[in-house]
């Protein structure tokens, strides 16, 4: 008991909140373009891009902030790279979200190495210091982007707008509202969290760039949406939950509480959230008009 009670402290608290704050950032942003009708497979390389040019740019700089800024900036552009092949062109979501993914990892590895090379110690940054309780300012923007979601969704014209768009695109483009517009908002929106999710690693908890950094957690995103039923607030605690066991399991590693193997504890966050899938995804009810290209002329 001893153990267990050194294992669930105020530590461990702080450990699933930055363990949350880039989910946050990122499932937020998925919620945005998949309420729109649009699947943004591109999230992984999105994340990926995001933590390599804001780092690069905090680096260069100084100013963390800058980084951040930068971060959002290319994640924007990336969501709008998706917007010009899912929405404009109407190529496959699958085929467009993997080749953006591919297109951003391929670029964040090439201009990393082309920058900074292949040095023995990689290059850092003084990353961001706490504010409060512990945590940094970025992992109180991400707790904050939960209730800005729900209310820019479900308490204004926008988001009626962006939700009527992804269950009846039909339906909206008669009463007058922009379909395309309005996709394209939403992935630019969803790309721009995204971006900000993968800076807070380089920039807040790791203070450097590795190709491993995102480490799936891009995917992991997508399914929590689905988890969360495409709410905010569910999809905020599907987060929670999967922080808390990938806290959970790095605090067992740690004090080797069961005398296990720690490859066990690394899957398990991953096993855990394939479970819950499961069991969620029977009942879930997706927007309707997910991964279908709206056409204006065809009726």
């Amino acid at each position: 008991m001893d153990s267990f009670g050194a294992i669930l402290d105020l530590g461990f608290l702080a450990a699933l909140l930055r363990i949350a704050t880039p989910l946050l950032f990122a499932t937020m942003g998925e919620l945005y373009a998949e309420r729109s009708g649009v699947l943004n497979l591109g999230i992984e390389g999105t994340m990926l891009l995001g933590a390599m040019t804001g780092f690069t740019a905090a680096y260069f700089s100084g100013s963390l902030w800058l980084g951040v800024v930068v971060a959002l900036a290319t994640g924007a552009l990336v969501g709008l790279l998706m917007a010009l092949l899912t929405v404009v062109l109407g190529v496959s979501q699958h085929v467009s979200g993997i080749g953006t993914t591919l297109l951003a990892s391929g670029l964040a590895f090439f201009f990393y190495r082309m920058i900074f090379g292949q040095p023995a110690i990689p290059p850092s940054v003084t990353a961001f210091q706490p504010v409060l309780f512990g945590q940094t300012a970025l992992t109180y923007l991400a707790l904050l982007s939960v209730p800005v979601t729900w209310w820019a969704l479900h308490k204004t014209r926008w988001g009626l707008n962006l939700r009527t768009v992804g269950e009846n695109p039909r339906a909206a483009d008669t009463a007058g509202v922009s379909v395309w517009s309005m996709r394209i908002q939403a992935l630019v929106i969803s790309g721009a969290l995204m971006g900000v999710g993968g800076a807070f690693l380089t920039l807040s908890q790791f203070n450097a760039f590795t190709f491993g950094v995102i480490s799936g957690r891009g995917w992991v995103c997508i399914a929590l949406v689905v988890f969360g039923q495409w709410m905010p607030w569910r999809c905020a605690g599907g987060v929670v939950l999967f922080a808390m066991i990938e806290a959970l399991q790095l605090r067992l590693q740690a004090h080797n509480v069961l005398q296990i193997p720690y490859e066990v504890f690394l899957m398990l966050p991953f096993v855990m959230t394939i479970l819950a899938m499961a069991l969620v995804s029977r009942n879930a009810h997706a927007p309707a008009a997910l991964l279908i290209p709206f056409r204006k002329e065809e009726r």
